[in-house]
């Protein structure tokens, strides 16, 4: 990032935003038998309270690494992840699963719903496993399916099964909503609705969203693009001008 760049955005960042989240010299490396697969190296990364981030690379760049080390599904080979000022990477097991439960929202490219349960019943799931979970009526209002609350997702489309799968992950009030490729298995109109909610939610309710994607596009309605490729953070840009979901194409 330039570094008129990085202190113009970093000068819009408070105290009172101090780092949501912050990536020091991780490194994760798969080992199977005799053979090591190196996934990422020394990623330095920092996501601050309510920004909308996007993080992008080709398939195999680390990135969905990235966002489960984010997240706490995985851990580092070596690095420190904070979450404010705990560091992830000494938590245990226990201590991973209710970071996840307590400040994560995952939604992924494929929706992963129950079929043999309602919208409504779904995203309930979610919320009876929550400290503080908003009503899951006001999680399905706040993605626009108020009115297919009773329906199953075979009864859904594609788009709203997603929205669907963002509700599940909202009712739980998460600090963070990370997104791997959230419009993958979409078609540009229906992908498009999607960031529309994900940008409403960011906006609306300062919902920090990270969206990790292979679509270069998605980018043009962030704060700040990140670009991924062999494990390492080849760019980071400051997009001063944001666009809004319908004028997002690909």
């Amino acid at each position: 990032m330039p570094a008129s760049d990085a202190e113009a955005f970093n000068s819009d960042r408070t105290s009172e935003n101090r780092l949501l989240l912050s990536l020091k010299s991780v490194s994760k490396t798969y080992i199977t038998g005799d053979v090591s697969v190196p996934v990422l190296r020394d990623v330095d990364l920092e996501i601050y309270p309510g920004e909308f981030l996007v993080i992008v690379g080709p398939s195999g760049s680390g990135k969905s690494t990235l966002l489960n080390i984010v997240g706490g599904i995985d851990v580092p080979s070596s690095g420190d992840v904070y979450f404010y000022s705990q560091n992830l990477s000494q938590f245990t097991e226990m201590e991973l699963t209710r970071y996840r439960r307590k400040h994560i929202g995952f939604v992924f490219q494929f929706y992963n719903l129950v079929p043999t349960l309602t919208a409504r019943e779904n995203v309930i799931v979610s919320a009876d496993i929550s400290e503080s979970p908003m009503s899951p009526d006001k999680a399905l209002e706040l993605v626009g399916l108020e009115h297919r609350t009773d329906h199953f997702p075979s009864q859904l489309s594609g788009g709203e099964q997603q929205r669907v799968a963002i509700a599940r992950a909202l009712v739980k009030n998460p600090e963070l909503l990370l997104c791997d490729e959230p419009t993958g298995a979409l078609d540009l109109n229906t992908g498009r609705m999607i960031l529309e909610v994900l940008g409403n939610l960011n906006r609306e309710l300062g919902m920090t969203v990270v969206i990790i994607t292979h679509n270069s596009a998605i980018g043009e309605m962030a704060e700040r693009i990140i670009r991924i490729g062999s494990g390492t953070i080849a760019e980071t840009k400051v997009n001063s001008h944001p666009v809004a979901a319908n004028q997002v194409t690909w």
